[in-house]
């Protein structure tokens, strides 16, 4: 193995510059190896990411009730009143339109 390369350290102490000579660490005679900066990039990547998550009371925002059994429709709840395209839409369900979403995210996990 070939003589390590000598580096020129600087320094100050008590108001004197201080400069002298030291061989190169071992460490830095080693090959980079790709996989590893691929690695270590991602990993440290992944500390800027911001939390995200929907709203608890999403999809849960309207009143609705069941109509139960004996109408020939779902057993999902339904909008209640008239007068709207909105009254008689299922809700609250993760099927539904405007309904909530399935496992909401949330910001620990």
């Amino acid at each position: 193995m070939a003589a390590r390369p000598q580096v020129s350290i600087h320094g100050c102490e008590d108001g004197a510059l201080i400069s002298r000579q030291l061989a190169l660490p071992a460490i830095f005679k080693a090959p980079i190896r790709p996989y590893v900066v691929s690695f270590v990039h991602t990993n440290i990547s992944k500390n800027h990411r911001q939390a995200y998550a929907v709203s608890k009371e999403a999809g849960h925002q309207t009143s609705a009730e069941s109509w139960g059994t004996g109408r020939a429709v779902a057993r999902i709840p339904r909008v209640r009143g008239g007068g709207t395209h909105r009254s008689g839409q299922g809700a609250f369900g993760y099927m539904c339109r405007s309904g909530r979403m399935f496992a909401p995210t949330k910001t620990w996990r």
